[in-house]
């Protein structure tokens, strides 16, 4: 299991085991949660474009990133909408918070564009394997659950691109090997996070 949900991550640990059926009982919370984590996802691609004008390089790929994680937006509101539940206010994310806190510190890791590029690869490899669990856990169920089951697995499979996307362009921009030691280090970080925070039905 572990094999197959981290495959591909720079992830060192996984999701505790109970989060699947905590996700299922509060599967309406989990999805106005992806909902809004796929509206920051877009937010934070443009973002790096404005604190960082002067690298053309982000300019493609950020594009391409926005537009589809603002596709995935646009389809799990209308999930919402046919479940009849409401969007609401977006939620605070204590594990993306806590992350970029950790790894973007002044005066550690990469620093500037590279840590930034870091934590949002670490993000997009943790939605990976979350979506990856929702896909294998639904894919039990009945004939709307493994529709949901198929949606997730190819959400996963965009999430899985967006972390080498990340991760690419931190080693067009800092030394590779500062790079690689890096994710070795903020995998480390990521699961020490991970533990500290309370077990709950949303994606991070």
């Amino acid at each position: 299991m572990t094999a197959r949900l981290l495959e591909g991550l720079p992830l060192i640990t996984e999701t505790p085991a109970r989060w699947a059926q905590l996700a299922l009982e509060n599967l309406d919370e989990v999805l106005r949660d992806h909902a809004w984590c796929e509206y920051k996802a877009a937010s934070a691609g443009l973002g790096l474009l404005a604190r960082f004008p002067e690298y053309d390089l982000l300019i493609r790929p950020m594009i391409a990133l926005v537009q589809e994680e603002l596709l995935h937006f646009r389809q799990v509101t209308d999930l919402l909408r046919q479940r009849d539940v409401a969007l609401g206010i977006p939620p605070p994310d204590p594990y993306v918070k806590g992350l970029r806190n950790i790894l973007c510190a002044r005066g550690s890791g990469l620093g500037g564009l590279g840590d930034h590029l870091i934590v949002n690869a670490f993000i997009e490899a943790r939605s990976c394997e979350r979506f990856r669990i929702l896909a294998a856990t639904l894919a039990h169920g009945d004939e709307s659950d493994r529709a949901l089951a198929d949606f997730y697995q190819r959400l996963a499979d965009a999430e899985g691109r967006h972390w080498e996307t990340f991760r690419d362009l931190a080693l067009e921009v800092c030394d590779a090997d500062a790079v690689h030691r890096r994710i070795e280090e903020a995998g480390q970080l990521e699961a020490r996070l991970l533990e500290d925070l309370p077990l709950e039905p949303r994606m991070h």
